[in-house]
């Protein structure tokens, strides 16, 4: 590697702590399959690394279990789970997968890229934002859905999700899980919907037809 490339790729190094960490989810193979704990690995560094795991993340990893820096690469593009560049202090991923979609998530986009002005896979001016469009994460009866770094929110609207927005943004506790008293995934009831309730439609009535004469 260059200087150059260096300048841009800064080394890693796992703590103390993070290290023992390592060392035990390695313990978990047999030798010769040290390999397989990358992506508890990945994991670790990226939490240590602020959000993201860098070139020197890689390269750490790959020196620690003896394979080449390109294959842990390939694990970490192909999981949505680890993101490739700096992300904000509350890392938002939106659900836009179909039940979502259906229960206002395009408007919770449009919501949340408005009050940061940032747009999808952007970070906020002041970095403690970012935001990136996911794939299903899981909840799919509460949608729709939002995470913020281990945390899921859900049965959201756009006023709720802007307000949660401002209070992170302002240091304050929010509320995690259902934001409309919802338990569980019970179904929705008229004392804890707020409008999210989908109406069902009744199937047309059958025309009878008259006996022929």
């Amino acid at each position: 590697m260059t200087a150059r490339q260096k300048e841009n790729h800064p080394a890693f190094r796992f703590s103390s702590e993070n290290l023992e960490k390592v060392n035990a989810h390695i313990a978990k193979y047999p030798a010769g399959r040290q390999a397989s704990a990358v992506i508890p690995l990945l994991d670790i560094g990226q939490r240590q690394n602020g959000g993201w795991v860098s070139q020197g993340v890689i390269e750490e990893i790959a020196q620690i279990l003896g394979m080449p820096a390109i294959r842990v690469h390939e694990v970490a593009a192909f999981y949505t789970m680890f993101n490739l560049k700096p992300v904000g202090k509350h890392h938002i991923q939106l659900c836009g997968t179909t039940p979502c979609w259906l229960r206002g998530a395009a408007d919770l986009k449009k919501a949340c890229m408005n009050r940061l002005n940032i747009d999808e896979g952007g970070v906020s001016a002041d970095g403690k934002f970012s935001l990136i469009e996911v794939e299903c994460l899981g909840a799919c009866v509460n949608a729709p859905v939002v995470q913020i770094n281990d945390d899921f929110f859900e049965d959201l609207t756009p006023e709720s999700f802007v307000q949660i927005i401002d209070d992170l943004a302002n240091g304050k506790e929010v509320k995690v899980g259902s934001q409309i008293g919802r338990q569980c995934s019970a179904p929705l009831s008229s004392s804890s919907d707020k409008g999210l309730e989908v109406k069902a439609t009744k199937a047309p009535r059958k025309r009878k037809v008259k006996d022929a004469e």
